[in-house]
């Protein structure tokens, strides 16, 4: 009997199980290298000059804009991150895009304007780019790529072979907005009016702050997109391999994005954001991080949400509302494709 041909899945975009899979199987056999084995935000080379920082991501966001944001915001916003949360400095960024024909040209005089005005938000400029026109019906509107080089200073020592037990467990603010902001756009359009909004930002300027209220208390960052929070806290308890218990009372939701989640019936923790950072950092430091990101117009709600331990068997564990408990798995596959 014939054996079926295996394709490629929807699902496995989604920052689940399946996108690492996906890598594991099929992408970094034949790339591997000890630069790219890290599988971080950012790869750090060394050079003579320090350590340079540098991603690259791809946007196929679907609505091209939604309450909060847009995919020209998005773009920019990620890769900002995605430096950041491996402890650079963005120093520029490149821009390339891929046009649909038929595309209104307001509609990318608009998602340009957001791109120039969130690099202003960041300090940051876009340095090189590239433009590319495809047929009707050969994609969506506009996809986006963004790499992003950064510096990291001498003094900025981040991973998961840092994670000591004890540390503490801190999330910047309310989870799951992004994710079910442009979920609820993309199903609903304009027949529901909603408070819900995006939180995309880029958090450059929050994450300074962090350094400078507990240096090198700080022992690990991750900006929670494609499989949320509990991707994660999932991969920080695995690649650690320490305990690490979650206070679900303790995680700030929105009430406006709980409702959400329950009426599409998601969990909140497996939802996508775009302005957010689990920072992990010395017990003796949290305070001050706490103290530092209240005094941030992005970390206003920022919140410790959990502890790790000396047991020594690599599982995220969830203290619910009602004092049960729970293992936090990352997500499968994709339950909100292209939001991001």
């Amino acid at each position: 009997m014939a054996t079926a041909t295996k394709r490629i899945l929807l699902a496995h975009g989604g920052g689940g199980q399946l996108t690492d899979e996906l890598v594991a199987d099929l992408i970094r056999p034949d790339l591997d290298n000890p630069v790219l084995a890290a599988l971080d935000d950012s790869c750090i080379l060394p050079t003579g000059i320090g350590r340079v920082a540098f991603t690259t991501d791809s946007y196929v966001v679907q609505p091209l804009e939604f309450p909060g944001g847009d995919i020209g915001r998005l773009a920019v916003s990620g890769t900002v991150n995605d430096l950041a949360v491996s402890g650079a400095t963005p120093l520029g960024l490149s821009l390339a895009l891929i046009i649909e024909e038929g595309l209104e040209e307001s509609t990318l005089k608009r998602i340009i304007a957001s791109v120039a005005a969130t690099c202003h938000e960041a300090g940051v400029n876009i340095v090189t780019g590239d433009t590319k026109v495809v047929a009707r019906g050969q994609a969506d509107g506009l996809y986006i790529n963004t790499s992003g080089v950064g510096i990291i200073s001498p003094d900025r020592q981040l991973g998961y072979d840092r994670v000591a037990p004890g540390d503490t467990v801190i999330i910047s603010g309310s989870i799951a907005d992004h994710g079910l902001a442009v979920m609820l756009q993309r199903e609903q359009g304009e027949s529901i009016k909603s408070a819900l909004h995006s939180d995309v930002a880029p958090l450059n300027s929050l994450i300074d702050a962090v350094f400078q209220a507990a240096g090198d208390g700080v022992a690990f960052m991750r900006d929670p997109t494609r499989g949320g929070l509990a991707g994660v806290a999932s991969d920080l308890a695995e690649n650690s391999g320490l305990h690490l218990t979650l206070d679900e009372s303790c995680i700030p939701v929105r009430p406006e994005t709980l409702y959400a989640a329950e009426m599409l019936g998601l969990d909140p923790l497996d939802v996508a954001n775009e302005g957010k950072v689990v920072i992990v950092v010395r017990p003796d430091k949290a305070d001050r991080v706490i103290k530092a990101l209240h005094g941030h117009t992005l970390g206003s709600r920022a919140a410790i949400i959990g502890e790790l331990t000396g047991e020594r068997d690599g599982l995220c564990e969830l203290i619910t509302d009602v004092g049960g408990r729970r293992i936090v798995q990352k997500p499968y596959g994709e339950e909100l494709p292209r939001i991001c």
